[in-house]
C-alpha cells in the first residue's frame, strides 16, 4: 500500500503581489536592518592576516634511495612514508601551539603597532592595545585584578604551567591569532598570523618563524651539544694531567743530567713512558672533541624560506558588505514569513 503525501504547492506569483502590496513594510525593513547591521560591523575591528613558508632540512630514516628520495620530493612526492629519524617529525610541530612553554616564549616579542610609533612587547600589545568591539565598550569588560607588563626578557621569569589569569588569557589569544600548519607531501612548514594591527602580523609571522627554527635546531643538535660538552670535559682533565706529567718528567730529567745510576735511568723512563701515555689519551680525546664539533654541525639543520611575511595592505575580517548583504537576505525572507503568515498556515492547515 502507497501512502500518498502532501505537496505543498508554492504560487510565485502571489508571493511577488504579497511582497509588492506590502512594499513599504519591505523597504522599511531593509532600511533599518542596513543601517543597525553597518552601524554594527563598523565598529567591529578589524583583522589583518599574513603568512610565511619554512621548508627545514628532514633527517628521512632510509639507508639507501635518499638521493631519490630528495629528487622526488622536489616534485612533491614523499618516498619516505612519514619514516623519519626524528623522533619529533615536521608533522607534529602544529603541536607547539599547545605547549605553554612555547607560548610564553612569545611574550617577549617586539613588535611596533602603526598607532603607537613605539616598539612594545607582544604580552603589552595584546593585553592593553587592542581595539574592543562596540558592545564590550558599552557593556563593560570585566578586568583581571593581575595585569602584568611584560619586558623584553620577563617572560623568561614565569612558570610557563603556571600562568596567571591575564598570562592565561593573553596566551588563548595568541593560540587564536597564530596558526602552524604542515603539509604531509613535502613537510613545508606554513605559519599564519592574524591581529589588528597590519605591521604587528608580520613582525609576529617572522618571529614565530625564528622561534621555530631555534626550536628545532635546538632539538637537533641537544644530544651532539651534550656530548660535545661531555668530550671537551674529558678532554681538558686529559690535558691538564698531560701537562703535569710532563713537568714532573722536566723537572726530574733537569735534576737527574749528569746522574748515571741505572736507578734513576729507569725512573726517568718510566715518567716518560706514563708522559707519553698520558699524551697519546689527550691526543685521542682530541680528536673525538674535533669529532663531536663536526657531529653539531652536522645536526645543524637549513631552513629555505619559501615566502617572506608580507604587511597585509587589506583587512581579511569581517567581511562587512558580505555580512550586511545576508543580514538583509534574512531579513527578506523573515519579512515575508511574518507579511504572508496567515497564508502559510492556510496551506500547512
Amino acid at each position: 500500500m502507497v501512502e500518498q503525501q502532501d505537496v505543498v504547492n508554492i504560487n510565485i506569483a502571489s508571493v511577488i503581489r504579497q511582497i509588492k502590496n506590502n512594499k513599504r513594510v519591505y523597504i522599511i525593513v531593509f532600511v533599518v536592518v542596513g543601517i543597525i547591521t553597518s552601524l554594527h560591523i563598523v565598529n567591529v575591528p578589524r583583522t589583518y592576516t599574513t603568512d610565511t613558508k619554512l621548508a627545514p632540512e628532514l633527517n628521512v630514516g632510509m639507508k639507501n634511495g635518499g638521493g631519490l628520495a630528495d629528487i622526488a620530493s622536489s616534485f612533491g612526492i614523499d618516498l619516505t612514508n612519514g619514516q623519519f629519524s626524528d623522533a619529533i617529525t615536521p608533522l607534529l610541530y602544529p603541536s607547539l601551539m599547545e605547549d605553554n612553554k612555547f607560548i610564553a616564549s612569545l611574550f617577549g616579542i617586539r613588535v611596533t603597532p602603526i598607532k603607537l610609533h613605539k616598539p612594545v612587547t607582544y604580552f603589552d600589545y595584546l593585553s592593553h592595545d587592542q581595539e574592543k568591539p562596540w558592545y564590550i565598550k558599552l557593556f563593560g569588560e570585566k578586568k583581571e585584578k593581575d595585569v602584568l607588563h611584560v619586558s623584553n626578557d620577563q617572560y623568561k621569569l614565569f612558570y610557563p604551567y603556571l600562568f596567571t589569569k591575564e598570562q592565561d588569557k593573553v596566551a588563548k589569544m595568541i593560540q587564536d591569532n597564530i596558526i602552524l600548519a604542515v603539509d604531509s607531501k613535502n613537510s613545508v612548514i606554513t605559519i599564519t598570523v592574524t591581529d589588528q594591527d597590519p605591521l604587528v602580523s608580520k613582525q609576529v609571522a617572522d618571529s614565530v618563524r625564528n622561534k621555530l627554527q631555534e626550536y628545532i635546531t635546538h632539538y637537533r643538535t641537544n644530544k651532539a651539544k651534550r656530548d660535545l660538552a661531555y668530550y671537551r670535559k674529558l678532554m681538558l682533565d686529559a690535558k691538564r694531567t698531560y701537562e703535569k706529567a710532563r713537568r714532573k718528567y722536566s723537572a726530574f730529567s733537569d735534576a737527574n743530567t749528569e746522574v748515571l745510576l741505572t736507578s734513576v735511568t729507569s725512573q726517568q723512563e718510566d715518567l716518560e713512558n706514563d708522559m707519553q701515555l698520558k699524551f697519546n689519551a689527550y691526543t685521542a680525546l682530541v680528536s673525538q672533541y674535533n669529532g663531536a664539533q663536526a657531529k653539531v654541525q652536522e645536526n645543524t639543520p637549513a631552513f629555505t624560506v619559501l615566502k617572506g611575511a608580507a604587511v597585509p595592505d587589506k583587512p581579511t575580517a569581517p567581511k562587512r558588505m558580505i555580512f550586511v548583504l545576508v543580514m538583509e537576505v534574512l531579513a527578506f525572507f523573515i519579512t515575508t514569513i511574518v507579511v504572508g503568515r496567515k497564508k502559510i498556515a492556510k496551506i500547512f492547515n
